[in-house]
């Protein structure tokens, strides 16, 4: 069990049972402290609570989705039922699922998202849960960063997000910025997913960009049709690519020389 929990907290993924908690209030709140231009998106997960001999399916609406429309109508803040009755089926919460979604442009597709959870059990070992400060808050920090690569043959910059934990000591892990509770923990709490961008961004795809002082240019490869282009190809040639906007630039992400 310690394998599979300390695998999860990693960034993997393990269906949980959920079991009940006495409390004044069924409920917390989730919310997010992000950089501009990020917003989350979340399912609350739920399954029987113990002791329930009652099932329920997917057409039953288990589930509760927090910032569906997160480009619109985003709310930080999000309150979020511990306990739910579907179909006479007293239920508790197991899960919820994290889209951290982040805009670079201003189109439509101008925009990528990393996930992450929150997971709740009705029990934890005291290494894996997560604690809660004097006003009941919970941290769970991370920092996201922009993996940028271009596509296409005008070499189009398009940008990845990619999002790990911090951990106690402050140092950016291999893991995604999961958090974990256990039911009695919840109630009247407030789990906060605070989340830092690094002052820099990298190639997506390594061996592709060379870094200068003023910035990173783009290895020509074998010419503008060679979609990967590597640095191993030709060092000594680069190319032209155009940004979000549509502006011809010779090195990233300044632009120009």
């Amino acid at each position: 069990m310690k394998h599979a929990l300390r695998t999860l907290l990693l960034g993997g993924c393990i269906v949980l049972t959920a079991g009940c908690a006495t409390g004044k209030s069924e409920s917390f709140t989730f919310t997010a402290d992000l950089p501009p231009n990020f917003a989350y998106y979340a399912i609350a997960k739920y399954a029987p609570a113990k002791g329930q001999t009652c099932t329920v399916t997917l057409d039953d609406n288990p589930y509760l989705g927090f910032n569906r429309e997160w480009r619109t109508e985003y709310a930080p803040e999000s309150e979020v039922p511990i306990y739910r009755t579907v179909k006479g089926c007293r239920l508790a919460i197991y899960r919820i699922d994290l889209e951290i979604n982040a805009t670079y442009g201003k189109t439509r597709g101008d925009f990528s998202g990393d996930t992450t959870a929150v997971i709740v059990r009705e029990q934890l070992e005291e290494q894996y849960k997560g604690a809660f400060d004097a006003t009941g808050e919970s941290a769970i920090n991370g920092q996201c960063q922009w993996l940028f690569r271009t596509i296409g043959p005008d070499r189009y910059i398009t940008k990845l997000l990619d999002c790990k934990k911090i951990d106690d000591q402050g140092m950016v892990t291999k893991g995604r910025p999961v958090g974990a509770y256990t039911l009695d923990q919840l109630p009247g709490k407030t789990v906060k997913l605070k989340i830092k961008l690094a002052d820099e961004e990298r190639p997506a795809i390594g061996n592709t960009w060379l870094k200068f002082p003023n910035g990173w240019r783009r290895c020509m490869g074998k010419g503008m049709e060679d979609q990967y282009a590597f640095c191993r190809e030709n060092q000594k040639d680069f190319s032209a690519f155009m940004m979000p906007d549509g502006k011809q630039c010779s090195i990233y992400p300044g632009c120009t020389e």
